[in-house]
């Protein structure tokens, strides 16, 4: 008697065989359902109309938020406005949209944000990570830095729109996150540092002291989106800033919307 075999000609590789596929199927769909928890089901660009589920949808996956804020589930959120200002190129999906409106107000490619919570990232201990440098836990400027508080501002039309009326750091990382921009007119924005670069006196030449912001023009500091709380940025706030900088490198003039070549 040949002990390998379990049941007639069934035997031990069989099994491991049978065991090793029916593992994989099962990997296969598990893996499938865990992809889908979230932008699922699929929605139609074009119409917003919702597709229907299918085998593979999972169910609702839910986060919980620290701090006491409860529970966060994707699903449960809004959807976003498809009725944007544009007009696609050509009709058919994936056409991409060429805007009809200010693009970088409206949210159009590099300028796209996220509807994201509307209350500040905060800290390990729950304080607001992002607040004016005098508002921070002891945060300063390095005395072999420049202050930048006072210094002319000049947009990318080399224009002066303004000075820095105050620097906005980052309590976890100790960086500075936003300088605040007083302009002519008396409007206060944020501009990410990102974007900005500090040009100091040298030794062998007479330039002047002063921040260049390239990204926007001196008249698009007027449209940044504003604070609607003094001393706080939120999550909702950051993402449309940092859009409307970061889609001026591409809309706020003519020209590098167009072809390089």
């Amino acid at each position: 008697m040949n002990h390998a075999y379990i049941v007639g000609t069934f035997d031990v590789a069989e099994l491991a065989f049978l065991l090793f596929f029916g593992f994989f199927i099962a990997l296969v769909f598990y893996l499938n359902k865990e992809s889908r928890r979230e932008g699922y089901p699929l929605e139609d660009e074009e119409t917003g109309k919702i597709h229907p589920g299918s085998l593979f949808d999972g169910d609702k996956k839910s986060f919980q938020l620290p701090h006491g804020r409860g529970t966060y589930v994707p699903e449960d959120v809004a959807r976003d406005d498809i009725n944007v200002p544009a007009v696609q190129a050509f009709r058919g999906a994936g056409a991409p949209f060429v805007p009809t409106g200010n693009p970088m107000k409206d949210g159009m490619g590099p300028a796209a944000w996220a509807n994201r919570s509307k209350y500040p990232d905060l800290t390990f201990d729950g304080r607001p990570r992002i607040v004016p440098i005098a508002q921070s836990h002891e945060l300063i400027v390095s005395p072999n830095d420049p202050e930048l508080i006072g210094w002319p501002v000049m947009a990318a039309d080399k224009q002066i729109v303004g000075k820095v009326s105050d620097i906005w750091v980052d309590q976890a990382e100790h960086i500075i996150r936003y300088l605040e921009v007083e302009t002519t007119t008396g409007k206060k924005v944020l501009a990410p540092m990102m974007v900005a670069a500090v040009q100091t006196k040298g030794f062998f030449d007479d330039k002047p002291e002063l921040v260049e912001i390239d990204a926007i023009t001196a008249a698009q500091f007027e449209d940044v989106p504003a604070l609607e709380t003094a001393g706080i940025i939120t999550r909702y706030e950051e993402d449309r800033v940092q859009a409307y900088f970061g889609g001026g490198y591409m809309y706020a003039t003519p020209e590098r919307s167009e072809a390089w070549i």
